[in-house]
């Protein structure tokens, strides 16, 4: 057994660099994938669907989608694509300058108007086993926050095309790669620094725990740093497109707070556990905070407008 393992440990020896290489291509790919490919993947995941059926595009949505792409300066348009998906606000994925394009969802609810709220009433929506009661105080609250302007709407699809501009998918796809082949080289400077390397098998294991442990440290902080970065810098992209869309953005995010309040109310305990008071989201553990705070991302575009008056 003992001289399997040895056997083991030459070959990893010997082949290590091909193996690095390797194992860091194909958790990129596998990354990637979801962006590579949207038609396979994303489009299917959140597609809206109705009696068996997907949901077209609104022609209103669809004008207001290639408004954006125009605002933007985005020069092929046929890149882009939008289709109907369930949920509250815009999601995107896909790279735009590959073949297969990208991919933005529009939510039925930003059909809705102040007096055609259609978009919203008529969708079922399950709290805690109950459907929300539309014309309850809740219910009443719920609705309002989920009622957006014209210049909000065009903010929150920007802001999208925004992050599939500016390469974030392949950015968040490359850090965990990158901090795979960082345990790497934490397990050698380890392993240099205290002369381990013809030490005994029991140190250099745990050396290789201490990299390893220390790979996954930087990797939840390198996504966190990642993914607050790409959301600060499209948020800004977005507000300094064109007139409207700054002061858009801070009704986009004050409607997204006042929805998260009105969902942690609703939703008792578990809403308790997800939403702060604030109406931001709570982190998912100690070590990663998985979610920008809505407020922060509010005040950089007052920050903006400030800054504009100035």
């Amino acid at each position: 057994m003992a001289s399997g393992f040895l056997k083991y440990s030459v070959l990893l020896q010997r082949y290590r660099t091909p193996l690095l290489i390797t194992s860091c291509g194909g958790v990129f790919a596998a990354n990637m994938f979801y962006h590579v490919c949207p038609d396979l993947s994303f489009r299917k995941l959140y597609q809206a669907w109705y009696k068996g059926e997907p949901v077209e595009l609104s022609e209103k949505l669809s004008s207001v989608f290639q408004q954006v792409l125009k605002d933007y300066g985005v020069g092929s348009t046929q890149n882009f694509s939008a289709f109907a998906s369930f949920g509250f606000h815009p999601v995107a994925a896909g790279v735009p300058w590959l073949p297969a394009g990208a991919q933005v969802g529009i939510p039925a609810n930003f059909n809705s108007t102040p007096d055609d709220l259609s978009g919203i009433t008529n969708r079922h929506i399950f709290i805690n086993g109950q459907t929300v009661d539309w014309a309850s105080e809740a219910g009443s609250a719920l609705r309002e926050a989920l009622v957006l302007s014209l210049p909000a709407q065009k903010f929150a699809i920007a802001r999208e095309v925004a992050r599939l501009q500016a390469g974030g998918p392949v950015a968040s796809a490359a850090v965990a790669p990158l901090c795979l082949g960082g345990v790497w080289v934490y397990s050698v400077l380890l392993k240099q620094v205290f002369g381990l390397h013809g030490g005994p098998a029991l140190l250099r294991g745990a050396a290789n725990a201490l990299a390893l442990a220390i790979g996954a440290v930087s990797y939840l902080l390198g996504s966190d740093a990642v993914g607050q970065w790409l959301d600060y810098s499209c948020d800004r992209r977005a507000a300094r497109l064109a007139p409207g869309y700054a002061q858009g953005g801070v009704e986009f995010y004050d409607k997204i707070l006042s929805r998260n309040k009105t969902l942690r109310a609703l939703m008792g305990q578990k809403g308790e556990e997800m939403y702060a008071p604030s109406g931001n989201l709570f982190p998912a553990h100690i070590l990663q905070l998985k979610h920008t705070p809505y407020t922060s991302r509010r005040e950089g575009i007052l920050a903006l407008l400030k800054e504009e008056k100035a």
